[in-house]
Parts: C-alpha cells; sequence; structure tokens
C-alpha cells in the first residue's frame, strides 16, 4: 500500500463527479419464482458479464435477478428519487436508488454522513417494496408478515481532478476515502484510515475499491463498477438471508428450552415428539435456504469476483453472521437428538409397560381359572 498521510491533502480542484448508490434490501419470503415474475411484469433479468469488462463470464449468477427502473419517486423531505428495484429468487428484494454527484469531499463525506445516519432509507424504500410486493404476491412463496432490511451507500467515481490511477487515488485522498466509507465527517486517526484502507482491492493500476461495513468506494468504469456494485448487493443480501435463519433458529430454540424446562416425566417426554419434529422441519428448512443463496453466483474461474466477494462479505459481516447461525444449528442438531433420544426412551417404557400389564391381566384369568 502506499504511504498514505491521515491529514487531508490540498484540494488541487473542488470538483469530482460520480453517483452515489443507496443500497435498501428486503427479505419478504422464502422464494420468488422469477420465471413467473418476468412473464407477469414484462421486465428483464439482469445482465450477466464478468468482473472486468475484458474478462471472461465466469462470475455468474445461477438465477439472475428481475430489474424493474422507477423514477420520481417522492421520498419525503428528500424529494423524488429514481433508481430500480431487483427481484432475487431467494426472496430478496434489493432497491437501489441513483444520486448523481458533483462537488468537493468535504460536500461528498457530508452528503454520505447523511445518508447513512440521518435518514431512515428503510422506511421510505419500504414503500416502494409493498406496492412491489403487492404486485407480485401470486409469484412469492411463504410471504412473511415483517420484512427485515439492509442498507447500505456505494459512491462511485471515476473522474477526479489531478487523479490518474489507484496509487494517487489513495495517496492523495485516502484519509477522505476512509471518512466515505466510515460516513463520518470527523478526521479520523491514522489508526482508522488504515484499518479502513485495508480493505481495498484493485485489478488494474486504474481501478480501486474500499469496502466497509456499511458503504463502499469504488473508483473504476462503469461496466467496472456495474460488476462491483452486484457482488457488494449479493454480500449484503446473503447477510439478510443469514439475519432470518438466525431468528428463525432463535425462536425455534426457545420454544424447544421452554418446553425443556416443564416437566420431564414419561409423558411429557412423549410430548417432544411434536417439538423435535418442528426442529428438525427448521432445520431442514435452513439448510435448503441456504444452499440456495450460496449457490446464488457462481464464480468459477474469475478468481478477482471470487476475491472481492470474499472481501465484502468479510467487511459486511457475512462470515460472522455465518458462524453465528452455524454454531445454532449445531445445538439445535444436539437437541434434536436429545429430544428423540427421550422420546424413544418413552416409548420404550410404555411398551414395556404395556407388556407388564398385559402379563399380569392373563395372570388374573389364569388365577381365576378362566383364559383369554
Amino acid at each position: 500500500m502506499s504511504e498514505i498521510s491521515t491529514q487531508n491533502a490540498p484540494e488541487l480542484d473542488p470538483s469530482l463527479t460520480g453517483t452515489l448508490l443507496l443500497v435498501v434490501q428486503f427479505d419478504v419470503c422464502e422464494e420468488i419464482q422469477i420465471d413467473q415474475l418476468a412473464q407477469a411484469l414484462g421486465i428483464p433479468t439482469v445482465s450477466q458479464s464478468g468482473t472486468r469488462p475484458s474478462a471472461p463470464v465466469y462470475g455468474r449468477y445461477e438465477r439472475p435477478p428481475l430489474v424493474e427502473p422507477f423514477e420520481d419517486v417522492l421520498f419525503p423531505g428528500e424529494g423524488k428519487l429514481s433508481g430500480e428495484v431487483k427481484y432475487y429468487d431467494y426472496g430478496v428484494l434489493s432497491v437501489l436508488i441513483h444520486l448523481p454527484f458533483r462537488g468537493d469531499w468535504s460536500s461528498l463525506i457530508r452528503q454520505t454522513a447523511h445518508w447513512m445516519w440521518e435518514v431512515d432509507l428503510a422506511a421510505h424504500a419500504e414503500r416502494i417494496v409493498h406496492e412491489k410486493v403487492a404486485r407480485a404476491t401470486t409469484c412469492m412463496i411463504k410471504p412473511y408478515k415483517r420484512y427485515l432490511s439492509e442498507e447500505y451507500v456505494i459512491f462511485h467515481t471515476r473522474n477526479v481532478s489531478g487523479v490518474w490511477n489507484a496509487a494517487q487515488m489513495l495517496s492523495q485522498h485516502g484519509p477522505r476515502i476512509a471518512q466515505v466509507v466510515r460516513g463520518d465527517s470527523g478526521e479520523l486517526s491514522e489508526g482508522e484510515v488504515t484499518e479502513v484502507l485495508r480493505s481495498q482491492i484493485s485489478y488494474y493500476t486504474t481501478d480501486l475499491a474500499v469496502v466497509g461495513w456499511n458503504a463502499a468506494f469504488l473508483y473504476d468504469t462503469t461496466a467496472g463498477a456495474k460488476d462491483a456494485v452486484q457482488l457488494l448487493e449479493y454480500a449484503n443480501s446473503q447477510l439478510l438471508e443469514l439475519r432470518y435463519y438466525d431468528e428463525l433458529l432463535t425462536q425455534e430454540l426457545a420454544g424447544v428450552y421452554k418446553q425443556l424446562e416443564k416437566k420431564t416425566g414419561t409423558f411429557a417426554r412423549w410430548r417432544l415428539a411434536g417439538s423435535a419434529t418442528r426442529l428438525q422441519t427448521t432445520l431442514l428448512e435452513v439448510s435448503e435456504l441456504t444452499e440456495r443463496v450460496d449457490n446464488a453466483i457462481k464464480f468459477l474461474s474469475d478468481m478477482f469476483a471470487a476475491r472481492l466477494y470474499r472481501l465484502a462479505a468479510t467487511r459486511v459481516g457475512v462470515s460472522d453472521y455465518r458462524n453465528i447461525v452455524t454454531a445454532k444449528v449445531h445445538v439445535a442438531e444436539d437437541l434434536y437428538r436429545y429430544m428423540v433420544d427421550q422420546f424413544n426412551q418413552s416409548r420404550a417404557f410404555l411398551l414395556e409397560l404395556t407388556v407388564v400389564i398385559i402379563l399380569v391381566v392373563e395372570l388374573i384369568f389364569l388365577f381365576r381359572g378362566k383364559g383369554f
């Protein structure tokens, strides 16, 4: 990495141009029937492309999302905004809002912080989502009553005064990039700047991506940025799905613990069969949904796309949530085996008791001189 000063460099030219992209995603159902929805709405799937314009098409969606543009949607207090909605087959709707930008770095940092911390993006975007869901209900499997959401901010630029490559971008504007990614207008410490810029990746000397927990900075061509945005959306949608699995497992485990705290007599253990069945059904559901989401994109031999995805997944928290969900799955599996064992013990006891009762009855009739 080039040596970077933590002091803001003097503005050679106050202007830079680009696009601020606001991503708000909602988990609306278990599955969306993409082909059926495409026919119903007459909208296309997202174009398939490699992560680099000259690269083979090796980073591909297994089932590309549908893309539906929208224009001049009123966001109270923010004016009319335009963008697009993407429908993913694993039940996620992604609202992508495009905000053209031209100004100086200070203005960019203020705007980024504004959209990150001062605006309830989910509340605004949810109005759009409810409208889209109403039209797509017949193509949705197991719609949810409550939607989990994730927000992410991306700034893409190709034109920065005095900058011709990634090295110049980092050396001249590293601290400002860190402020954009953090959404913080205050001057960051050297350690914090270094930490933020550690999450950078480049393919050519003329492109750069710096990925953070809730924002990313892209210095790239339009085509290159488009693919990077798709991977960032995908990583965030994975996080959203893992949050749903986490809640689902938490609720199911809470119900199991509550039942186990009750009396543990023979008949109580007999009733564990129903809970064990529900828990096993939940585990199978989580396994099926996780596999569908994980296989949504195939990287094959596009190693840069794979590295960019791994970076994004790590930074937005996919890896952490996956570990949480995996731990709960293991707990659920142990509980399932325990409940099945308890049920089998109860069943064996009742069978033995039944045999004893039959023998006692036979003996009674035998001593009375009667048989069955």
